[in-house]
């Protein structure tokens, strides 16, 4: 039997950031305050009182870009297969699904506890809304995030990750899923996929100015075609006054344009107020993540897919995908190092629609801790997760999650 999590009041002797040790006072689910910690001062013999160890302490982790609806996590190994394009790997998508249970509460909730067990507490997840599953796997994925008694703090993505007009009725679920509740609507390739980079942004713009949310966008295209489109993008963020609300998934041609032509784009992208999320793939070009930081393009880490049916590879360990991550991006001084952990956590409140995500009054209590001598040593070495709070509860100690 799993037993219950822990209620903290008071988390004892932690090192926030690899700073001096505190102690970390918490109610209703937030940081009220920040003691410098006594050594000399035992703790008191109370419920709620959570000894740290001195151990370093960091924002719950944050994924920026998770599928969680996906996985085939729990199930016995699905060998991969499919064409290795992204139209090939959404057809073989569609044609095993089902015999997997896709979507199933079971095995999102399973990717849900491994994101607890690394540390993950908030997640920004796209979620397949198409013609043959309506809505469904939104409702899979909302009862599984209840299953974990609110451990996640979730924003959802509507995602057609099938097309949007060539699948004529999809805008019309999209629309559905935001009016009911969804805090984005996404787009797939508006030109690769779509062949009608204008329609398809025209359609998922309306939507956003109709039900006040915001645009995630899967951009896959390279060069010019990529860059093209996020042109597109930022005319209609300006148009429509959706700052802060806009989002280029993966947007490879950002990394592959000229320097010159890159700066303009980034530059102009900063303006609008569009963020980007990244999953560090290895192969592609890496962003220019201080480039983009400089320009005020809010950067995000995801984890992507986690063993689907579009690749074998994840364990949902973000705080690794940050050392791969911070790798890609040539980081090697402690500042880039600990600007990698800040783009894991708490830079990436805004892609969980949270103020502050961070070991400060007033936040979550969402803290992780680790055995590390400082946050460089974290992010190179991403040690096991010691002690996991979300939102004041122990959810993961030692790798054992409790919810």
């Amino acid at each position: 039997m799993t037993p219950s999590p822990e209620t903290v009041t008071v988390l004892r002797n932690v090192r926030p950031w690899g700073g001096d040790a505190v102690d970390v006072h918490v109610a209703d689910g937030r940081i009220t305050a920040l003691a410098p910690h006594d050594p000399a001062v035992p703790a008191p013999p109370a419920d709620g009182v959570v000894d740290g160890r001195g151990l370093l302490a960091i924002p719950g982790l944050v994924n920026a870009h998770a599928h969680v609806d996906k996985s085939w996590w729990g199930k016995p190994w699905v060998s991969y297969g499919g064409e290795a394009t992204t139209q090939g790997r959404i057809a073989h998508e569609r044609a095993h699904r089902d015999e997997l249970g896709i979507p199933g509460i079971d095995v999102t909730l399973a990717v849900l506890r491994e994101f607890l067990r690394h540390g993950t507490t908030a997640i920004r997840t796209h979620v397949d809304v198409d013609l043959g599953l309506g809505l469904r796997g939104i409702e899979v994925v909302r009862d599984a995030l209840e299953a974990v008694g609110g451990a996640v703090h979730a924003e959802i993505v509507a995602f057609p990750q099938d097309g949007v007009l060539r699948r004529p009725g999809v805008l019309a679920l999209l629309d559905e899923a935001a009016a009911a509740g969804a805090e984005h609507v996404g787009g797939l390739d508006p030109a690769s996929i779509d062949r009608d980079p204008v329609g398809q942004l025209d359609g998922l713009f309306a939507i956003a100015e109709r039900r006040g949310v915001g645009v995630d966008v899967h951009l896959h295209d390279g060069g010019p075609l990529g860059a093209f489109q996020i042109e597109l993008m930022i005319e209609r963020t300006l148009r429509a006054g959706l700052q802060g609300m806009v989002n280029v998934a993966h947007g490879f041609a950002v990394g592959e344009l000229p320097a010159s032509r890159q700066a303009d784009l980034v530059a102009a992208m900063g303006e609008a107020g569009i963020t980007m999320t990244t999953v560090a793939p290895i192969g592609a070009a890496p962003l220019p993540v201080h480039a983009l930081r400089e320009a005020g393009v809010a950067v995000g880490l995801g984890t992507d897919g986690i063993r689907d049916l579009w690749s074998p590879y994840g364990t949902g360990d973000l705080l690794a995908l940050t050392t791969q991550l911070a790798r890609l991006s040539r980081f090697r001084h402690d500042d880039e190092l600990v600007t990698a952990a800040r783009i894991a956590s708490s830079d990436a409140a805004p892609f969980v629609g949270r103020g502050v995500h961070d070991l400060v009054v007033g936040a979550p209590a969402d803290v992780v801790l680790v055995d590390a001598e400082n946050v460089p040593d974290a992010v190179v070495r991403a040690p096991g997760r010691a002690l996991v709070v979300a939102g004041g509860r122990v959810v993961a100690r030692d790798g054992d999650v409790l919810v």
